[in-house]
């Protein structure tokens, strides 16, 4: 099973973009816009404190009467986080995904954060994993001399 370990290590930036929680949501919408990402963490004293995502833009932002240049980042991150370890498989990531509505994931690791999974690295190691599996029962099949 690929675990989140894997999907770190494939990842082309290991580089976690944040903001500090007293910036604005402007200023996490600048960084995630230059870094083509689609949430940034929300730091206090160099510690996380939350998530802010593009979704959080669209339901918390000017919809709700607020402007980016205005508004706080902390007062529309979401603090309450669900993280996951190296050691967590792409089953599981999916499963919290899924069951909370999350498109990502940080990674902690003795209290240090070290990474963030979305959900296309996770649906694209799942694809993989199901590919390989595929190819498996194939060459077991050929391999039998079973015929369809």
């Amino acid at each position: 099973m690929t675990t989140v370990r894997k999907l770190l290590e494939a990842k082309e930036t290991a580089k976690n973009f944040s903001v500090e929680a007293s910036q604005t949501v402007l200023d996490a919408l600048k960084v995630m816009a230059e870094a083509h990402i689609g949430a940034i963490l929300v730091t206090e004293n160099g510690k996380i404190i939350g998530i802010y995502t593009e979704r959080d833009y669209l339901y918390k932002g000017e919809i709700e009467g607020r402007s980016a240049k205005d508004t706080k980042i902390k007062d529309v991150m979401v603090a309450k986080m669900i993280t996951v370890t190296n050691e967590t498989t792409v089953e599981q990531c999916m499963g919290l995904m899924k069951q909370h509505h999350f498109r990502h994931l940080p990674v902690v690791e003795n209290d240090q954060l070290i990474g963030l999974v979305s959900m296309r690295d996770v649906m694209l190691a799942a694809i993989e994993n199901k590919e390989s599996e595929i190819r498996g029962l194939e060459n077991y099949i050929l391999g039998s001399g079973f015929q369809s």
